[in-house]
């Protein structure tokens, strides 16, 4: 199987707590993020809602499809891809191997891959993961 996941939630999984919009939600991210970590699946980028966003899709004020969150993607599909030195687009294909979690996580902490971040509710919680050293965070590499 493959992870489906919108450009700008490579850059969420990085710093997932356990934290989310609904119980719901966070339930199916964790189970995302254990599929991820068990890094036996490639991640597919799609454009719109993606295997995160099914934790939210019946509820009323789903925020998927808003043209501010498709903003989001492009950003974070134009820095991922300067990172990874390769376009990001829907059908790309990545092995969510320690390496690239690396690079991804290094280049969030550093600031130059969170474009698509700015005004995100969740920013600071984000940011203190990142500055923590992505300790807290439920996406360990088999490296942590």
């Amino acid at each position: 199987m493959t992870i489906r996941l919108r450009p700008h939630h490579l850059l969420c999984m990085l710093t997932f707590v356990g934290e989310g919009y609904t119980p719901a939600f966070v339930e199916n991210l964790e189970q995302v993020i254990d599929r991820i970590a068990a890094g036996k699946e490639g991640i597919e980028i799609v454009e719109g809602p993606d295997d995160i966003c099914v934790g939210l899709l019946t509820e009323g004020d789903c925020h998927c499809h808003n043209a501010s969150v498709l903003i989001r993607d492009q950003q974070a599909a134009i820095a991922v891809g300067e990172l990874l030195q390769q376009r990001i687009h829907a059908g790309t294909l990545l092995q969510p191997t320690d390496d690239l979690l690396g690079r991804l996580r290094q280049a969030f902490a550093s600031g130059t891959i969170r474009q698509a971040c700015t005004g995100c509710q969740w920013f600071s919680i984000c940011s203190q993961v990142a500055g923590d050293g992505f300790n807290a965070t439920r996406l360990l590499s088999a490296e942590s």
